[in-house]
């Protein structure tokens, strides 16, 4: 396989060789190249597994360097935060294919006596205890009476037959159609303040009531994400709608820049997760 980027032919080898010098990343990073291949020259529909932000932002930035082919992450509602990369033949609609019967993924409703004070890593950790990978789930959305597990269809037969308790809580399971699900509604703060430019380091502070000093040191870790990508530069100019992930403090985003303020600073807007 090659690939002409930027009017450079590279080896399959040579592209992953530069996209990541991680060995389990490269892994990732080849096998999606393999469900592209699958779409692209075998008109199949090509699936990954379920991907956290960080790689899904690793995929997009490979992605941006070849040529175009029609794809969608897919979390099985808006705003999931774990999806899969589909990549679709040109034969395929890709409307008629998320909601029919090939639909890779689909939701599991576990019900709980309602005694039960179950948390997502209650959940979590009884389904890894069957021997599921982290690939094989997606969003778990906690609820009054239980919860709802996004999943591979592939792995549904399993705990259908297998998931018999959390704990020792015994389950009741049905799968519950995509369609139909209402996720809550995550619960925010809002923080408005005033930044001297739009700098990553300046807004990072800002967003995680750090100093600008220790915001700076978090980046140049490697511990910042902007729209869940990895960035190391501390002089990053963002724009609204950035979305910030810091290891360890959680998640904001820049929804709104405004004017300046009477000492020329800029207004800005965050939202941030708790």
């Amino acid at each position: 396989m090659t690939e002409d980027v930027g009017g450079v032919e590279l080896t399959k080898t040579q592209l992953l060789n530069q996209s990541s010098g991680d060995p389990e990343r490269r892994l990732l990073l080849a096998r999606l190249l393999d469900k592209r291949d699958l779409a692209e020259e075998r008109s199949i529909p090509g699936v990954s597994g379920f991907l956290s932000p960080e790689e899904q932002g690793a995929i997009q930035t490979l992605l941006r360097r070849l040529p175009p082919i029609r794809h969608l992450f897919f979390g099985g509602f808006p705003d999931a935060e774990r999806r899969v990369c589909i990549f679709f033949p040109d034969w395929m609609e890709e409307e008629a294919w998320l909601e029919g019967q090939d639909c890779p993924v689909c939701a599991l409703f576990v019900s709980v006596p309602p005694q039960a004070q179950l948390t997502h890593r209650d959940y979590l950790g009884s389904l890894m205890g069957l021997g599921l990978t982290r690939e094989k789930l997606g969003d778990i959305l906690v609820e009054e009476q239980g919860a709802t597990v996004l999943l591979l269809r592939e792995v549904l037969p399993i705990l259908l037959d297998q998931w018999g308790q959390v704990g020792r809580y015994p389950l009741t399971l049905a799968e519950r159609p995509i369609e139909a699900l209402v996720p809550t509604t995550p619960e925010v703060k809002e923080i408005r303040d005033t930044v001297a430019s739009l700098r990553l380091d300046a807004v990072v502070a800002s967003g995680f009531s750090l100093s600008r000093t220790r915001a700076a040191e978090l980046i140049s870790a490697g511990r910042v994400m902007v729209n869940h990508s990895f960035c190391e530069k501390t002089d990053k100019i963002l724009e609204a709608g950035d979305i910030l992930t810091c290891r360890g403090l959680g998640k904001c985003v820049l929804s709104e820049v405004g004017g300046k303020s009477k000492k020329g600073r800029i207004i800005i807007r965050l939202d941030r997760y708790i």
